[in-house]
């Protein structure tokens, strides 16, 4: 949470005039709710079930970019449905460049604790493996503007295209 996948997936999806979903949102969509209230009524397990769902779901349409929630790889479905039907890519963040990203977002209900930081520490050290188990192309966000790093995303696919091609 807080890498830029919803904001990055976008100016990625409008570069190559592709659609753009965020799975996040598609379940508040679906449901009329916030992720908060999802959490709140059905806990963190009810909502993980709308997301892997959600996720098999979007994964079969064309032509889409796809962000998915942070949690989204903890679900073994989850990651075989994204490697079988998609190309990942894993937008990596520090933890400080999370934590700064994040701090003040009350749309976040994992990081609703006395320590935060602490929180995204213990999130990233259980994910980060998974992400990048899942990951086709892992690209650092630190300290790179929307545009750089999306220049720089559309480079390395057009790179790996052209050599899948030969």
């Amino acid at each position: 949470m807080g890498a830029g996948k919803t904001t990055v997936g976008r100016a990625l999806a409008k570069a190559t005039d592709k659609q753009f979903y965020d799975s996040d949102h598609e379940i508040e969509a679906r449901t009329g709710v916030r992720i908060p209230l999802i959490f709140e009524v059905e806990g963190e397990a009810g909502f993980r079930m709308r997301e892997t769902a959600t996720i098999a779901e979007l994964v079969q349409q064309q032509e889409l970019v796809l962000a998915t929630g942070g949690g989204a790889v903890l679900s073994a479905d989850n990651r075989a449905a994204l490697r079988q039907h998609g190309f990942v890519i894993y937008l990596r963040a520090g933890i400080d460049d999370l934590y700064l990203r994040t701090a003040h977002d009350k749309n976040r209900p994992l990081l609703q604790t006395a320590n935060p930081k602490e929180r995204i520490r213990e999130l990233f050290e259980a994910r980060d493996p998974l992400y990048r188990e899942t990951a086709d192309l892992i690209i650092d966000t630190s300290r790179q503007s929307v545009q750089q790093l999306t220049q720089s995303l559309l480079a390395k696919l057009e790179h790996l295209h052209a050599h899948r091609q030969a």
